[in-house]
Parts: structure tokens; sequence; C-alpha cells
């Protein structure tokens, strides 16, 4: 299909121009599996000078952006949310075409969680306040949050939108620029905010948008010049970000690796309650989100009951997949190819190898037209089985019996991850008791795999560092400066 010329161009200083590397990424659509354009341009070295010079340019004092009072930049992020917002089923429209995601019920929340993430920091423009401290021994003492410069976000390809919003908002907030590299996987969205970012009044260097693959993340991740880069991935990719930072200028990093979140469910639990987001948690955006609840623990007493409810869950899910352009779909293809056969090859090693009891799914659909996976669930997993241990991040997920309090936690704890978890109880003191012993950096009580752009999201163990959201992120885009005042000179 022909795209728009400027979905295939960078965003520089305000401007749609050709990349200067001449490498190309081609991307198709996962529910046909045609080619969607061959042409996404590949940022390299001097796509990126361009776009740090330009940055740089930006955050200079006296500069326009510089030169704005906290409303001033308040006004501006706040018109970027209403353009979103007005914008919002084309966005839809541009990432669903290579990631596959319904507009209902993923495709609009998603957007709108970058929406909510824009008001939420527009708020926060000229009231993040610093500290003073009398000066009782001489010196008056005050703190100043200062913005760090130049920073970047490199994003996921399950989250397109919303992912822009956890990292862009709070970093132009507090006075950075920015620097946006979507993925290569669904990098069209991203690249039709250009046009957004003008009409919403932002001047030119501060938010840009470079397309590419790992190499224009690592010469990000690299540059002498960036103060901070965020991202969010894979581990190893992630870990290959810290050692560049490091290697480079030290710069801050803040990263979100993902999870196997731990769902328990206790025999006093509401039932139909812990079916619905359990269930849910897994079929949204096909399993391919972060903290979607692959490891499901049930307590013995309703052990059976729960399995015939999430099962029965699952078929009526499978009602609901087909093309994600069908207002009436649910559940779309995973993303591509590679994840596809990945994720395949997974369900089937389970089952060659017995890690574990299949329950429902556990096969593809319509194989020859797009990349569909049921649902799938395995049951009384080994322990050391990959499908039980390790983030498979497609829509499959396992469920074990419990019997303990303590045994239940421990096992939930037995994991490289720690992102989020989630118990479901009807009795607030083990609610309350279990989610301070869960090792995770998002517990949710009766509720799982959600998050708020008020509350700091991230996780312990290698789910990551750092968090987003909430007042959290302020303090990773802001360098705490000391100024002491000497009262006796």
């Amino acid at each position: 299909m022909e795209l728009e010329p400027h979905l295939t161009k960078i965003f520089i200083d305000n401007e749609y121009v050709d990349c200067r590397n001449d490498k190309t990424i081609s991307v198709y659509n996962p529910a046909t599996r045609e080619l969607v354009s061959d042409k996404i341009p590949v940022g390299g070295q001097e796509d990126i000078n361009a776009a740090v010079k330009a940055a740089l340019k930006a955050c200079e004092h006296g500069s326009p952006w510089q030169s704005m009072t906290g409303q001033d930049r308040q006004k501006i992020l706040l018109k970027f949310a209403d353009i979103l917002e007005a914008n919002q089923e084309y966005l839809a429209k541009l990432t669903r075409l290579t990631l596959g995601a319904p507009y209902r019920p993923f495709g609009k929340s998603e957007i709108d969680t970058a929406i909510g993430c824009f008001r939420y920091y527009a708020g926060w423009t000229d009231k993040y306040a610093g500290q003073s401290f009398p000066a009782d021994d001489g010196f008056y003492k005050i703190v100043r949050n200062e913005p760090l410069g130049v920073v970047a976000g490199i994003i996921p390809w399950n989250g397109p939108i919303a992912s822009v919003g956890l990292k862009a908002a709070p970093a132009l907030a507090t006075g950075n620029v920015f620097i946006l590299k979507p993925s290569e996987k669904t990098p069209l969205a991203a690249a039709a905010l250009g046009k957004l970012i003008i009409e919403a009044g932002f001047p030119p260097g501060v938010f840009q948008v470079v397309t590419g693959d790992g190499t224009t993340g690592a010469l990000l991740a690299s540059n002498m010049q960036v103060a901070k880069v965020s991202f969010t991935g894979s581990i190893a990719t992630g870990k290959a970000v810290q050692v560049m930072a490091t290697k480079s200028n030290m710069k801050r990093v803040t990263l979100e690796l993902g999870g196997k979140s731990p769902a328990v469910v206790f025999d006093d639990a509401d039932l139909e309650n812990a079916v619905k987001w359990t269930v849910n948690a897994l079929t949204t955006n096909s399993g391919q989100i972060c903290f979607a609840a692959t490891r499901v623990y049930v307590q013995a007493g309703i052990y059976d009951k729960f399995i015939e409810a999430y099962v029965e869950g699952f078929k009526n899910k499978m009602k609901m997949m087909g093309n994600p352009d069908d207002a009436n779909s649910e559940i779309g293809p995973v993303v591509d190819k590679a994840q596809y056969d990945r994720i395949m090859n997974i369900i089937c090693t389970a089952q060659d190898d017995r890690e574990g009891t299949l329950l429902a799914g556990g096969s593809s659909l319509d194989s020859e037209k797009g990349y569909y996976i049921q649902p799938t669930v395995f049951c009384n997993t080994r322990p050391d089985a990959p499908i039980y241990k390790d983030e498979i991040f497609g829509p499959v997920a396992v469920i074990n019996k419990f019997e303990s309090e303590r045994d239940v936690v421990r096992r939930s704890n037995d994991s490289r991850y720690g992102l989020m978890a989630g118990v479901f109880t009807q009795d607030i003191n083990r609610a309350l008791r279990v989610s301070s012993r869960f090792d995770s950096g998002v517990v949710g009580i009766n509720c799982i795999s959600h998050i708020h752009f008020s509350c700091p999201f991230g996780g312990t163990k290698e789910s990551g560092l750092g968090r987003e959201m909430g007042e959290h992120a302020l303090r990773a885009y802001t360098e705490p400066k000391t100024v002491l005042i000497n009262m006796n000179y």
C-alpha cells in the first residue's frame, strides 16, 4: 500500500526530512501478511547528530523553549493532548496496520494512556517545587530541580503511543528536549506525530522523531550529548543500553524490561472477578503486554471451579478474535512472523517436552492469512519449565495449584522478574499482607495488569531500573542542584 510521504521521513527541527542513511526497513500487516511499506527510514549517525544538534540549540539559554514559563509549557502540552485525542482513530489505524491490535479494547485505550499522561504532566509544569532550609547554621540552603537537557526515549512496539506519553510527557513538562526512537515494528503512528507537534506549538528541536532499528537506538544510548535514555524492551537489550550509557557519558537510564506477573487467587476470592481480570490480562493485545498475568496460582479449594471458568472465559474471548479492522474484534494477531514463530515454537516445545498439561488453545488460526494464535493455557507445569519461568510475550499462561499463603508467596517471588503481581481475596488483612511480601514494583488487589499515569510504574530485579509515571518520573528527568547562600558574608 502507499503511505503518506511524511510517514517515510524523519522529523528533525520541526521539519520532515529525508533520512541521510540509505538503509530502510520493511513492515507488514500481521493480519494479512501483506507488505505495508519497504521504505521506513533507519536513522544513522548523521541523522542522530542532526537531531542532537537541533535539540542542543533548543535548550540553550534564551531559546524559545527555555524562555517559556511553566504555564507556557503547560498550554502546549494540553494542546498536544487535545490534538492526540482529535486524531485518536487515525493514530490507532496507523498502529493497527503493523501491530494488529483492534481499536477496542486496546487501540483506543493505548492512546488514552498517552493523552492522560500529557494532561497529567501539564499540571506539573509550574508545581514541581524544590526545597529550602533555614539559615540556622549561617547558610541559607536551596535545592532546585533542573532539567537534564537532551533526553531520548526508545519505545517498544506493543504500546507505540502510550509509551510516548510515559516518556515524553514528564521530560517535556520539566523543560527537557526529547528525541523519540520508535520501534521498527510499529513506527507509523510515531512518524505521524511531527505534524501534531508543530500544530501544538512546540518550538523547533524540542520534540523530534527518528525512526530506525537497534542501531539507531544504540547511537542515542552512546551519544555523548544525550543526558538520559529511557528504554522499554527486552532484558538483553536493556542491559546493552545501560552498558552503552555508562561507557559514553554516564547518562541517566530508566529501564522497563518486562515480566512474568503472578496472579494469586485465594479460596475466598470473588471467582467471577478473578476470572475476568486474569483472562483479560492475557488476551488484551494478544498477550503482548509486559505486565500480563501469565502465572496464575489458585488455591486448592476453588482450583477446579476456577479452571472451568477460566477456560470458558478463553472460549468466549476466542469468539471475538478476528480481523482487527472489524469493529466486533477484540483479539488480533501477534505482531509479526518472528513473534508468531517464536511463540508457536514455545507452545510446541512445551507440549513435546511435557512441561505441563495443555488445557486450552495451543494452535494457530488462519495461519495462511495472518499471525493468529489461540489463547493458550497450561496447568500443572514443572517449576523448571521454560513455559513457567520465561516471559513469552504472547497469549500463553500457566495455572498451578497452591495450598498455603507462605508457599504461594515464595513461588511468586521465585522469578528473575518483578514488574507486577496480583492477589485476589476478600480478606483485606491477607490482601495487604501478601501485597507487602510480593517482590514486585506494582501490586493489584482484586485486579492485575493495570497501571495509572498518576502512580509510579516499574519493576524490581531484572524487570528494570527506575520508575515511569507519577511524580517519580519527574525525578528521572531532573537533576537536583543545591545552592548554598552564606548569610554571614
